[in-house]
């Protein structure tokens, strides 16, 4: 970690050439998965800016859609931490990995495991069934990493993560990784944070994501959102 956010006259380059936001959800955009409505004026503010948005979430689309409408309203949606992208202006979806086996998912649920959620891609469960999760990888002989994140533990092919789906959307619009800002608060947010030119953590952000990222901002979930976007836009006009 760098430094807090000073005065306009501190801001470093990743923020002032920004062409991009990338945000998380949970945590960062979001407290128990509801956006305050100031929250999404601003990333409205900053998309008519003329600056791309884009969430980066473990959660599935459909669900996303059910409880924040909004998503529609980004430029893309990495959703399923990486391995789906959906483009919201074409409804068009692109999937990085293949489905789980129905093996894999009947390992789960034989071993007690629940629940289980399952995506295009991703399966997801919770703490503590890590070490079921685990032996059930080894037993179907999958090439399979988890992923860990405040409590809850995703699977999905080797070398998906919030990074590469993120990579997949910018290689689409033709956008260099150092345009974009990062916003994050947990532990899957790493890949994505080092992948960006430029990484800030939400208030709320565990420990060592605030030490991974570039600046910590003052503001909790949604506020320090705002507060990053206010900035970014403050700094462009100058």
């Amino acid at each position: 970690m760098d430094q807090q956010l000073g005065t306009r006259r501190e801001l470093p380059a990743g923020l002032t050439s920004c062409r991009a936001l990338a945000t998380d959800f949970d945590g960062t955009l979001a407290h128990d998965g509801v956006v305050e409505e100031a929250t999404i004026e601003a990333l409205r503010r900053f998309r008519a800016s003329g600056r791309k948005l884009f969430l980066v979430t473990g959660r599935q689309f459909d669900e996303l859609k059910s409880i924040f409408p909004a998503a529609d309203e980004f430029d893309a949606v990495v959703a399923e931490n990486g391995a789906h992208v959906r483009w919201p202006a074409g409804q068009r979806d692109e999937l990085i990995g293949e489905p789980p086996p129905p093996r894999f998912i009947e390992l789960l649920a034989r071993a007690g495991v629940k629940p289980i959620a399952t995506g295009h891609v991703i399966v997801a469960t919770c703490e503590p069934y890590e070490k079921e999760v685990l032996e059930a990888i080894k037993v179907a002989g999958l090439e399979m990493q988890v992923i860990f994140n405040k409590g809850a533990v995703m699977v999905l092919p080797s070398g998906i993560n919030k990074a590469s789906g993120l990579k997949r959307v910018l290689k689409g619009i033709g956008m260099k990784p150092e345009d974009v800002v990062a916003a994050g608060d947990a532990e899957n947010d790493h890949a994505f944070f080092e992948y960006c030119g430029f990484s800030a953590a939400v208030a709320n952000a565990l420990p060592a994501v605030k030490e991974h990222a570039k600046w910590v901002l003052q503001g909790r979930q949604g506020k320090g959102v705002v507060e990053l976007i206010d900035l970014i836009l403050g700094a462009g006009s100058g």
